[in-house]
């Protein structure tokens, strides 16, 4: 019985250790973000881009960025010109342009009342 919990707390622990190296690299990001022309619409710092319309990346939760990036790559999230520029990225490129952003400081913040 013993062994058999060792085992599966082994196996768990390298599940564990594998999606944390999966985790994304900010350097990489933003050479990503530059690359992929990220901030041509979303601004150098992620705040101030082209339009006021476009969305303050900077401070956002890399989980939040993934999956919009996914979702605009897979189709269940609409937009011309998302879907085309998430198309030709790749999960590991999604997840050092998730790590970037939120790295960046940004004006984002939760009211206290």
């Amino acid at each position: 019985m013993r062994q058999t919990i060792c085992i599966v707390s082994l196996l768990v622990s390298a599940l564990w250790v594998g999606t944390a190296a999966q985790a994304g690299n900010v350097a990489l990001g933003k050479a990503k973000s530059e690359e992929a022309a990220c901030v041509s619409c979303h601004g150098a710092d992620g705040v101030k881009g082209l339009d006021a319309s476009y969305p303050i990346l900077a401070g956002q939760h890399p989980d939040f960025i993934a999956r919009a990036l996914t979702d605009y790559k897979t189709g269940r999230r609409k937009n011309a010109v998302m879907s085309g520029m998430a198309a030709a990225l790749s999960k590991q490129d999604i997840e050092n342009l998730a790590a970037y952003y939120a790295s960046l400081p940004g004006p984002l913040g939760v009211i206290k009342r």
